[in-house]
């Protein structure tokens, strides 16, 4: 961006305006859904014991995971060592479709947030059965979807997607409208009403559309890339290996393609929503955003 046109956004976005200052609503927490730390930790405990205690009556064996574990899930997406989010953007996109085998979480061997999450007794549990039984297992557990788990529907949060014992867990411990589609972190959804995200967002959509991708928030990219991938591999059941070379071709295109709107996304985000969202934080929650 020209610097001429990075400082007279910015002082815009910074000018004090009505919405400055406001507290966040008793009770919002600055966690996934609007939970607090504490709260968190309890939907966590809570689902995974149900997702046990479901797999048991399906005749599988699942340990439930600690939320240390879950956590660990939630925390190892975008994110591989040795490199920094930025760089792990710029390789890989938002991980999406760029990691796509086909195989189930717990057969897979590099980056896969699903894995961690599950905990590595699960994982074990799941290698130690046989092919047609680990179907049967994904089945109960995950449903039509084995990579919604529990700790990638968090941290997107997005348990929509999820099914099987996941969704059953989930439907008994959050509330009906957060686990469809279109809801929205109340706290994201204010912060999303302020005046000066409404200028920074204005500004992100106008940028990325010279770069030719049609997007009104960031956080419409990673769904769309998920749907395009479930088009592609029927509903990610189909295995790389077993792909035509047509249907190889379209995948390697969607990877570029997020690659792509990964890197911009992210580079704007970065310089022009992040400052603002850090700085309407802070004034909800009376607190600097660590």
């Amino acid at each position: 961006m020209r610097k001429g046109i990075c400082a007279g956004l910015f002082a815009i976005l910074f000018t004090p305006v009505a919405a400055a200052g406001v507290e966040a609503p008793k009770g919002l927490g600055s966690e996934e859904f609007g939970l607090t730390p504490r709260e968190l930790v309890q939907a966590i405990e809570k689902t995974e014991q149900l997702i046990a205690r479901c797999m048991s009556e399906q005749g599988f064996k699942y340990i439930a995971a600690d939320a240390t574990t879950v956590r660990a899930g939630m925390a190892a997406d975008k994110n591989l060592p040795g490199l920094s989010e930025e760089e792990f953007v710029n390789r890989y996109g938002f991980g999406v479709s760029t990691f796509y085998t086909g195989l189930p979480p717990q057969l897979s061997t590099g980056y896969n947030p699903g894995r961690v999450g599950l905990g590595e007794r699960n994982v074990q549990i799941f290698r130690n059965l046989s092919a047609a039984d680990q179907v049967a297992y994904n089945r109960a557990l995950l449903g039509d979807d084995a990579s919604a788990t529990f700790a990638v529907a968090l941290e997107i949060e997005d348990l929509s997607r999820t099914s099987g014992c996941t969704r059953k867990a989930v439907s008994e411990t959050f509330k009906p409208d957060q686990l469809k589609a279109s809801h929205y972190n109340p706290q994201d959804a204010l912060i999303n009403k302020d005046q000066r995200m409404k200028a920074a967002l204005g500004y992100w959509q106008r940028e990325m559309k010279k770069a030719g991708f049609e997007y009104s928030h960031p956080d419409e990219i990673e769904p769309d890339l998920r749907n395009r991938l479930s088009a592609l591999t029927e509903g990610g059941k189909l295995l790389v290996s077993k792909m035509s070379k047509d249907q190889k071709a379209a995948l390697r295109k969607l990877q570029d393609y997020e690659r792509s709107v990964a890197a911009k996304s992210f580079k704007m985000s970065e310089e022009v929503l992040k400052p603002v969202e850090e700085r309407i934080q802070e004034e909800l929650f009376s607190r600097k955003v660590q």
